[in-house]
């Protein structure tokens, strides 16, 4: 039975039910284990609300096949950034083995004011993502330098990360090679680079309103200049710190730029960063493995492999360094793969029983106004985000729920294509259990419910569209074919 069939027998009851449950869980989770609650509570709390959907589509004469076939397409869906995010891991274990995230801290601080460096490094990643399109990319190389600068000048972890994802997020969006801003005007069904000129109305001023935020955090916290000195010293005695090892860097970047598959250059990048260690240092590879100087060629696959699976662990004598350092390999990555599988099950197992499209259907009745429209699409997009757990998902169907909507109203279909960036695209990084949210916090090492309340941009973006809509400002009009308004001669 098809989710369409299923939606003409849900109620509202039947609707409500495995959300209730499922919200109600969480709020146990968090109470029950606070900080430790993404570590194995939430995803108790995803598969039993999972369970509650399939008995709801069983209720309305979906079978067991049936709601097991939804949760596997739904975790589908994940699998290509699930890949991504554990070769990010391996990526995350070889730059810093080899050399190339300290290099980047120790010129980044040489670089970067701390009396400026959260406005900095958003500026920094928007600039990058908006030269290859990934947000994604931008955190798991960039970002993971800027946190580690942060931590070296004693600067807020949350605001670091916050910073990072409001500007990879402006760039990702605005980007013509993201994949999201492509598959937004797609769903609208408009030109892709018409769709990029109407997104500046709300992105433009979200991402000032980020930046001067940002410049008015100020640092007066932090660390001193001898303080920093101290760590690069411990930086220069553990490595060969050389220009030479921001190659991986450059390599990932280049990459991407040419349009390159995400996973293959990453795991490129990762193996780069490997042998980068073995020739520029050998030393530290050689005690990873467990080996004197001067071991054998096994000693250096040993080392390099560890590197990959659990690791770098640094243990220099400096505590700050050895906490900066001592991170990636695949294994890290773990558990956020957990919690993406077990949300992508759960929002598989609402869209097969048709319990998505009930309530995008229910949300369409309270539209009344253009305001209401706007601020209808931003909230489902939001909710689809937290209950399908993936961006691409919410993307796609609110588009196709509401563009008819937009279009009798005598809209454009950019006003549509727009919003769903504003909303769908934006807010998937502020939600723990989201792929995006899960892959953000794994790999710049900060919760999600940390650094979201900083994530400036993130946070302005929707609001600034609801705002356009209730103001009728910016809102394109429909236009005929001959390029005259709808309705009017």
């Amino acid at each position: 039975m098809t989710s369409e069939h299923a939606n003409d027998r849900l109620t509202l009851p039947l609707a409500a039910t495995p959300i209730v449950f499922l919200v109600a869980l969480l709020a146990c989770s968090v109470f029950l284990f606070g900080s430790d609650a993404s570590y194995g509570p939430n995803q108790i709390a995803l598969v039993l609300a999972t369970c509650v959907a399939a008995l709801v589509g069983y209720r309305t004469g979906l079978g067991w096949d049936a709601a097991q076939a939804g949760m596997v397409d739904g975790i589908g869906v994940g699998l290509g950034p699930t890949l991504i995010l554990l070769a990010v891991g391996m990526l995350i274990g070889t730059w810093i083995l080899g050399g190339t995230v300290p290099a980047m801290i120790y010129y980044g601080v040489q670089i970067l004011d701390p009396r400026v460096f959260y406005a900095a490094s958003a500026v920094l990643c928007a600039i990058v993502a908006l030269s290859i399109g990934s947000s994604w990319t931008v955190a798991g190389t960039l970002g993971i330098g800027l946190m580690g600068i942060a931590g070296t000048f004693s600067l807020s972890p949350a605001i670091t990360a916050g910073a990072i994802v409001s500007g990879a997020y402006f760039g990702d969006k605005m980007s013509p090679m993201s994949d999201t801003t492509n598959l937004a005007a797609a769903s609208g069904g408009v030109d892709l680079f018409d769709h990029i000129r109407h997104m500046v109305w709300t992105t433009a001023p979200a991402f000032c309103l980020a930046l001067v935020i940002f410049a008015f955090l100020g640092s007066g916290d932090a660390a001193e200049p001898a303080q920093i000195a101290r760590l690069t010293d411990s930086l220069q005695q553990e490595f060969a710190i050389g220009p030479h090892l921001l190659l991986p860097l450059l390599l990932m970047l280049y990459l991407v730029y040419r349009r390159f598959p995400a996973y293959p250059a990453i795991v490129l990048s990762a193996l780069a960063g490997g042998l980068v260690a073995i020739i520029f240092q050998p030393e530290q590879v050689l005690r990873l493995a467990g080996e004197t100087p001067g071991g054998s060629v096994a000693a250096y696959g040993k080392g390099l492999w560890m590197a990959l699976a659990d690791g770098y662990q640094s243990e220099s004598g400096n505590a700050d360094l050895d906490a900066l350092l001592s991170k990636g390999g695949m294994s890290s990555m773990l558990n956020t793969v957990w919690l993406i599988l077990c949300a992508l099950g759960f929002g598989g197992v609402l869209e097969r029983t048709g319990v998505l499209n009930y309530w995008l259907e229910v949300a369409l009745r309270g539209v009344r106004s253009t305001g209401s429209l706007v601020a209808t699409t931003v909230a489902t997009c939001f909710t689809t985000n937290v209950l399908a757990a993936d961006q691409f998902i919410s993307v796609a169907l609110p588009g196709r729920m509401f563009r008819r909507a937009y279009i009798a109203r005598g809209l454009s279909p950019l006003n549509l294509s727009r919003t769903l960036e504003d909303s769908a695209t934006i807010t998937s990084a502020l939600i723990p259990w989201n792929t995006c949210g899960a892959y953000m916090s794994a790999t710049l090492g900060v919760a999600t419910a940390s650094y979201a309340p900083f994530a400036f941009f993130n946070i302005a973006c929707p609001l600034i569209a609801i705002a356009y809509g209730f103001l009728h400002f910016a809102q394109k009009p429909l236009e005929s074919e001959d390029g005259r308004i709808a309705g009017k001669h």
